[in-house]
């Protein structure tokens, strides 16, 4: 899956992303605290897992073939003057080889790819990518520490909010929890921008009420909604 298409299936357009981005001006407008959004298409590309999946089906494919194998036999025979041993080796390998085509193909196809993936697979390759995105947005290096991460992932239809450090000492990971899971709820009702807005505004208040907007306060990180290749 590719950022282009996952920009499409959720329908952001520009004055979807201005949207967001000022959701996320107007949030940092009552708190010291930064709020960056990131967006990928999918975590992993989970490609060995697709593999795997589709030789296992070929290989159940060729188990089945042998119980038919004399049937099989009749009808080479039957739409050839002479059966050589080799036709009927290549009806094997040709029908496997289709088959391990099809379904990895079939497995390339978002819903079919989450199927097959791991739960406990998935949720760790989230992690990583999102504590890499935390990384690579400058979150983790704010002033006073008081950044935080909203990190879609589009495939696995899921949340992560990372809090740097300043603000997980007096926000509990609960309350982000809630808001990830809320933002989760419209993604899958088709609510992206709105989804977007409703997180950003929680998390606002909630650093407002601990970290309240100072004189001084610089906007250290991009506002609006970043795009993470895969």
């Amino acid at each position: 899956m590719n950022t282009k298409s996952v920009i499409k299936k959720l329908k952001l357009d520009d004055a979807g992303f201005d949207k967001i981005q000022n959701s996320v001006k107007k949030a940092e407008s009552r708190t010291s605290g930064e709020i960056a959004v990131c967006l990928t298409a999918e975590s992993s590309d989970y490609s060995i897992w697709e593999f795997f999946a589709a030789l296992f089906v070929s290989l159940v494919c060729f188990g089945i073939m042998l119980f038919f194998a004399s049937k099989i036999n009749y009808m080479i025979e039957s739409q050839t003057w002479v059966n050589k041993p080799g036709y009927l080796a290549a009806v094997y390998g040709g029908s496997v080889f289709l088959v391990f085509f099809i379904f990895f193909w079939l497995f390339n196809i978002p819903v079919f790819d989450r199927l097959i993936i791991p739960s406990a697979y998935k949720s760790k390759m989230i992690s990583r990518k999102a504590f890499s995105a935390f990384a690579e947005t400058g979150v983790y290096c704010t002033e006073r520490h008081n950044g935080i991460l909203i990190f879609v992932s589009y495939l696995e239809r899921q949340v992560r909010i990372i809090a740097d450090k300043g603000i997980s000492d007096k926000i509990s990971n609960d309350m982000w929890q809630l808001i990830a899971d809320g933002l989760v709820s419209e993604l899958k009702k088709g609510n992206c921008v709105d989804g977007f807005c409703d997180a950003v505004e929680k998390c606002g208040v909630l650093l407002s009420e601990h970290f309240p907007i100072e004189k001084d306060d610089v906007n250290e990180l991009p506002d609006g909604l970043l795009i993470m290749d895969n």
